[in-house]
């Protein structure tokens, strides 16, 4: 397992090692000791799986004040998956990293709590596998506008496939400074 800083201090890229023969496959997905030795302890306590296809864009969700940090991946399929840091007083705030996680690549993208998230199906069909260290709530639910003009994410995604709720979300400059985190070097 190799991890793979990103521009946005704690976002990591987790490249796992894969053993192949006639049979097949096998990787570990997850090993907290070596994370652990990278300094990441998640908790994790809740896991979910959403299949979406071809232009479907999901996001930018976070929670707040019951923040989630995620641990992503494609099981089936290929995303452009997108962090953005939305932590107050962060040095990063505002600024974003883009990973293409694939279920042939296979990555996993840790982002910590206090980041939003939000990911854009490439292929066909993709089924996305997250786990989560806080459970969802509906009350702390929240989101910030996919095309946010301050954010300038480059999505490869022209008109995506949308929820109200993603449609609907504020701009981040819109969001009132006590629904996002705060940033605790």
């Amino acid at each position: 397992m190799r991890l793979v800083e990103t521009g946005l201090p704690g976002c990591v890229v987790i490249e796992p090692r894969v053993f192949g023969d006639a049979r097949g496959e096998f990787f570990e997905s997850f090993n907290s000791d070596k994370l652990a030795a990278h300094g990441l302890v998640p908790n994790f306590v809740q896991g979910n799986v959403s299949t979406s296809t071809r232009g479907v864009l999901r996001g930018l969700h976070y929670q707040w004040p019951k923040a989630q940090g995620k641990y992503v991946s494609v099981l089936d399929g290929e995303v452009w998956d997108v962090a953005v840091d939305i932590r107050r007083g962060s040095p990063t705030f505002g600024k974003w990293e883009a990973v293409l996680l694939t279920a042939e690549n296979r990555r996993h993208l840790w982002i910590p709590e206090g980041f939003a998230h939000g990911f854009a199906v490439l292929s066909e069909k993709a089924t996305f596998n997250y786990l989560c260290t806080q459970t969802y709530d509906r009350e702390a639910d929240a989101g910030i506008r996919w095309n946010d003009p301050a954010l300038a994410i480059d999505w490869p995604v022209a008109e995506p496939i949308l929820s109200d709720k993603d449609t609907r979300a504020p701009l981040l400059a819109e969001v009132p400074a006590d629904r996002l985190p705060v940033y605790t070097p």
